[in-house]
């Protein structure tokens, strides 16, 4: 019978794996889109850099100074897109935005040069996909 462990090393064991550290940042993006906290979300992305290697060895994945990504990872403030975005694609992934399952058309831009895509024809769900 296998030795029971904690939940951080059980958690890290998980988020070496790369499709469960993809899916483990869609769940944070996606609470972080419902009550907006960014320490809660830059603490997944700190799991996951952690999983990854650590901090040097995401550093030289993204080619940001180490000093950048802890910074960025233990500040609180969200990080800008473009550092986001080169964290993302280190993951094999890429930014997308999708409309959400509950999305009240409503509240969409109208305008007869931008239509919105009905519910039906798109995938639901927000997060990054792998190409």
């Amino acid at each position: 019978m296998r030795e029971m462990g904690n939940w951080r090393e059980y958690l890290m064991e998980r988020l070496a794996d790369p499709e469960n550290a993809i899916n483990y940042l869609d769940v944070s993006l996606e609470e972080y889109q419902v009550d907006g906290d960014t320490d809660f979300f830059l603490m997944g992305l700190q799991n996951v850099v952690e999983a990854q290697g650590g901090i040097s060895t995401f550093a030289e994945r993204t080619g940001l100074e180490q000093e950048t990504l802890l910074e960025l990872l233990s500040n609180g403030a969200a990080p800008r897109i473009d550092t986001f975005n080169t964290i993302v694609k280190a993951l094999g992934c890429r930014l997308s935005i999708k409309p959400q399952k509950d999305a009240n058309p409503a509240h969409g831009v109208k305008n007869k040069d931008y239509p919105l895509a009905s519910q039906e024809s798109v995938k639901s769900g927000l997060g990054a996909t792998t190409d």
